[in-house]
């Protein structure tokens, strides 16, 4: 199906009629089920005007997608991964919570190329699931990524340290940081989206340029010339223990479970190209392309940056051990100073400095446009939906970017161990969203085939739905039980409330709002794929194939 044939659902209806101000029809050959307008159960009323702009282009939403998620996660963290459960083992943890991962965008890029609206799938959750479900998901998202914004501040505090740990300094640098942040997100989403290409093009040139520096080191091109190969797979060894170190098999199996954990926050924050679909030029076209590649992506920077960190530094290297926050503690800072190679870890960290406040950046926009989805809907104070004149939803962003003075809590030892339990309390919230997209998906699926609706006549499909969904429900379910399991080896009262504390604030969420509002789970047939879905019509620009050498370079880059 080419970008600008007309969408299935909307086909042979009128664009005013399937308007976001005017609701919909029913679609032609389906049985497709429109929304009465006076039902309030749907919330899709007139007066729900969606008034953000679409001004993301297509090169923002393409390197938003490629390097949007890449930081601090792969940069440090998968140095704690190695020490954890060794190369083999870390490796073996990437690659399935990729797949994982991989399931969950493949599932919301599906429901957003279908209906690029305001709300993402938060509001899908509320429309094809329960509102009460869609309620709960909206909220803990929200806390979950408002709450991360000063955790990046201080973290790019922090990454400073590297050149100049004066405490006093520090405060200062933190405001600075914290004011940038707000400042990028108040100019407007244009600006946004020029702030994270450029600071995309960092993390790629970031993450090709260690992995190409990698291999260099292992095959004996540093100044020491000592060709690693796989030494460190044989000794220490491709697999370390963690908590139990007889039986061996037992151990290393909860090396690489501890490890799962590690590795999903490094590729959580994948859904942040759905969220801009309301605010982006041509959605529909341009998120297709997007969740397409992202299969390469993880194959290429995550699944590869793990192999080749396993192959330059052995597993049992104290400097791995390190919690300094800053480039110090990077497995390939490690291998550069090995190898006798200087001057590179000060532009590693800068480098990752532009990767934290690129980070806390995405964050403060996701956060500010959940709240203001919710708002949308009913779901949140209607004041949050206030928008400006260029489609800034002012309100929502100021109230978001309140949560980052929360980074001053780091200031002193006492307030710090607040901030902490704060912290704590996102812990597993990334995996419930994980769960959320996939099991609305699902219902998704199923209310399409209900009605009739042939969803391999979209823009964009995956051939291996509703499988992958199965597969994201399962092992997020069991990651959400299993995360905490460290803790019943050194039981602790706070460890296990920081485990498995969002568990109960997420059901209470659910089932307050299900009671308050006395909402009931959605049938297939009543499922609503029309009101309030703009057609292709109103948001696709014709496509217009490249014709010079260069049109053609920037289609294959972007």
């Amino acid at each position: 199906m080419s970008y600008n044939e007309k969408d299935p659902v909307n086909e042979k209806v009128p664009s005013d009629s399937a308007s976001l101000e005017k609701g919909g029809q029913h679609p032609a050959g389906s049985n497709a089920y429109v929304a009465p307008a006076d039902d309030d159960r749907y919330r899709f009323d007139a007066h729900d005007l969606d008034k953000v702009q679409r001004r993301l282009k297509q090169r923002h939403v393409q390197m938003i997608a490629i390097a949007g998620t890449i930081g601090t996660g792969l940069f440090l963290g998968s140095g704690k991964a190695l020490a954890r459960a060794g190369p083999l083992g870390a490796l073996l943890a990437y690659a399935f919570i990729g797949s994982v991962a991989y399931s969950s965008l493949c599932a919301v890029g599906e429901m957003t190329c279908f209906a690029p609206i305001s709300g993402t799938f938060p509001h899908f959750a509320a429309r094809w699931v329960d509102p009460a479900f869609g309620f709960a998901v909206g909220w803990n998202y929200f806390y979950t990524q408002a709450i991360t914004v000063p955790v990046e501040v201080t973290a790019a505090q922090i990454l400073l340290t590297f050149w100049d740990d004066d405490h006093n300094r520090g405060i200062a640098y933190t405001a600075i940081i914290m004011v940038l942040m707000c400042l990028i997100n108040l100019f407007g989403v244009r600006w946004f989206g020029e702030s994270e290409f450029i600071f995309s093009i960092i993390k790629l040139m970031l993450i090709t340029g260690l992995i190409l520096f990698g291999f260099i080191i292992d095959l004996g091109g540093g100044p020491d010339h000592d060709r690693r190969g796989f030494r460190y797979w044989k000794n220490p060894g491709a697999l370390n223990t963690y908590l139990v170190d007889e039986p061996k098999s037992t151990g290393r199996f909860l090396a690489i479970v501890g490890v799962l954990i590690q590795a999903a926050f490094s590729f959580q924050g994948m859904e942040l190209v759905a969220i801009a679909a309301s605010e982006t030029e041509s959605p529909r076209r341009n998120i297709a392309k997007a969740v397409r590649r992202v299969f390469y992506r993880i194959l290429i920077f995550y699944i590869l940056g793990v192999l080749i960190t396993g192959m330059i530094i052995p597993f049992n290297d104290p400097n791995l051990l390190q919690d300094t926050g800053t480039a110090a503690e990077s497995p390939y800072v490690i291998a550069m100073r090995l190898a006798g190679v200087s001057g590179l870890p000060h532009v590693v960290n800068a480098a990752v400095f532009s990767s934290a406040f690129s980070a806390g950046n995405s964050f403060l926009f996701t956060s500010s446009r959940i709240v203001y989805g919710l708002a949308l809907r009913g779901q949140a104070p209607r004041i949050f939906a206030k928008c400006t004149s260029k489609g800034l939803p002012i309100v929502a962003v100021l109230f978001c970017s309140m949560f980052s003075l929360l980074a001053f809590l780091n200031v002193s030892s006492s307030s710090a161990q607040v901030f902490t339990w704060l912290v704590n309390l996102t812990t597993i919230g990334g995996f419930f969203t994980w769960m959320a997209i996939n099991l609305t998906y699902l219902r998704f699926y199923k209310g399409l085939k209900a009605q009739g609706i042939d969803r391999k006549k979209f823009i964009y499909f995956s051939n291996l739905q509703p499988y992958l969904s199965y597969w994201g429900v399962f092992w997020t379910s069991l990651i959400i039980i299993i995360n905490g399991f460290d803790v019943f080896f050194d039981f602790t009262a706070s460890g296990f409330l920081t485990a498995y504390i969002n568990i109960p604030i997420f059901f209470g969420l659910y089932f307050g709002y299900k009671i308050w509002k006395k909402t009931k789970a959605w049938r297939p047939d009543e499922m609503d794929f029309v009101r309030g879905i703009p057609t292709i019509e109103e948001t696709e620009a014709p496509y217009v194939p490249p014709r010079t050498l260069g049109e053609k370079v920037f289609e294959v880059v972007f």
